[in-house]
């Protein structure tokens, strides 16, 4: 199993070392691929917007071939959603290389799910909060895989319930924002920067294991691009979930200010008679 492990990891890095080359010849020969999702979204210090956009690049042939099968969105969420609990099921067996590709798999249709929609005319609020809902399911369970993992070793699983709180932390913050019509700062580790870093993680502990743990301190490997990958999240999504709820609190505050010149306007007539009289001599 062990070797199955590390082959599993060696393949997805061949994979993703042959999609880097495809896409350069791509770049050098016709330039970057654009996406308005991409320019939408962003990219950031932790993912770059050209990482996104060769990622997107990659996927835009697995859409339009789901599209031609029929395959519906709602089909990719529920999918994601069933490698998201298989990988959570290997990770807490330390099998990091086959829940690195089933966290992979998690991820890919999470971004081809809205974009087969996009394809096929499909959006809608009632699908968009299903893919949230499953994106935070899918996320919990890696977490929740790796922190059964290191049920031997505290520290390890402090850190990664650190990672889930940010993680969970940034994603209201989201959806606080929306529903008071702000604009929030984009952050450095939202849901993509989160899923790349943590697959990679789990992708690289295989290949790392063998040469910095043949002398272990505990029963089980610690397996160290986990564990820094886990830091990264922690940190940077709980510093990210901070920056975005002071700038809720700032807009929400200054929107309360601009309001209340307007609020004596709004008094009717009974209001105003019965007013305090010191309140009547500041309106006046």
């Amino acid at each position: 199993m062990k070797n199955s492990n590390l082959i599993s990891s060696l393949i997805m890095v061949a994979v993703l070392a042959l999609l880097c080359t495809v896409y350069l010849v791509r770049v050098l020969a016709k330039g970057r691929a654009r996406f308005d999702r991409v320019n939408r979204q962003g990219g950031s210090v932790f993912l770059s917007k050209k990482l996104m956009e060769m990622g997107y690049w990659a996927l835009e042939p697995l859409g339009r071939l789901f599209v031609f099968f029929r395959i519906s969105a709602n089909m990719l969420t529920w999918s994601a959603l069933a490698l998201g609990f298989l990988s959570a099921a290997c990770l807490a067996a330390g099998h990091f290389g086959f829940g690195a590709a089933f966290t992979a798999g998690a991820g890919f249709l999470d971004a081809l799910d809205g974009m087969v929609a996009r394809l096929t005319g499909t959006q809608g609020r009632g699908g968009e909060i299903l893919d949230s809902a499953i994106d935070r399911c899918v996320e919990f369970f890696f977490i929740g895989g790796v922190v059964l993992y290191y049920r031997d070793i505290p520290p390890v699983q402090i850190i990664a319930l650190l990672a889930l709180l940010g993680s969970f932390l940034v994603s209201y913050s989201t959806a606080k924002a929306e529903a008071f019509h702000i604009e929030v700062p984009r952050g450095t580790m939202r849901r993509p920067e989160r899923a790349v870093y943590l697959t990679l993680g789990a992708l690289l502990s295989p290949i790392t294991i063998p040469w910095l743990e043949s002398e272990r301190l505990f029963a089980r490997p610690i397996a160290h691009p986990m564990v820094i990958a886990l830091i990264i999240v922690a940190i940077f999504a709980n510093l990210s979930a901070i920056e975005r709820f002071k700038a809720i609190a700032q807009a929400l505050r200054a929107r309360q200010v601009g309001l209340q010149p307007n609020l004596r306007s709004l008094a009717t007539p009974a209001e105003t008679v019965f007013a305090p009289k010191s309140e009547k001599t500041k309106s006046a």
